[in-house]
């Protein structure tokens, strides 16, 4: 399906809240609406929300959380993405594109080099076709048990020109997002 040609083209916006009931208006009230629940890992809650809405509905949203990394043993801090969804009776029409980027515009200017996201094999595509990138390296993430290794694939995209992803093993140091 390409994009949609809509009567008002959709806006990501950055949202005051994002309860669970907005959630469920996009994802529906299922146990595991990411399809996430498999890896066991335990995830924080984003800071900050961004959506689109169309007719007044949420049907699309990202949220952001500041973590820090560890990347070759040198500390960074990223922005990391998660959260993001699109109702699946709008998805294809180019909403996944419209949220994340309204949420990286503003991830630009919270100082942070780097994106982060996690996500299932599937979406990889996807993040690619909106410019994200594959990390290589082993990604470690923080649980209550210690540090364990990220079954989903991890991805980043600069908020700066210019950078590319530092070499070396990859150490989430905060629960993942």
């Amino acid at each position: 399906m390409g994009e949609r040609a809509w009567s008002v083209v959709p806006v990501g916006v950055r949202l005051a809240a994002y309860t669970k009931a907005e959630s469920a208006e996009i994802l529906g009230d299922g146990e595991d609406p990411f399809g996430v629940a498999y890896t066991g890992l335990t995830w924080l809650p984003k800071e900050e929300h961004f959506g689109v809405r169309v007719g007044g509905r949420l049907v699309a949203h990202a949220g952001l959380l500041r973590v820090p990394l560890e990347i070759g043993g040198v500390a960074v801090e990223a922005v990391g993405v998660g959260g993001v969804a699109v109702a699946a009776d709008v998805r294809g029409q180019g909403l996944a594109r419209v949220v994340v980027g309204a949420a990286l515009e503003h991830a630009r200017t919270l100082g942070p080099s780097y994106g982060l996201l996690f996500c299932r094999p599937p979406l990889v595509t996807l993040y690619e076709r909106l410019g994200w990138r594959e990390v290589g390296a082993e990604v470690r993430v923080e649980q209550a048990e210690g540090p364990v290794p990220m079954p989903l694939r991890t991805m980043w995209t600069p908020l700066r020109d210019g950078l590319t992803w530092p070499d070396g093993a990859v150490r989430l140091r905060s629960y993942p997002m």
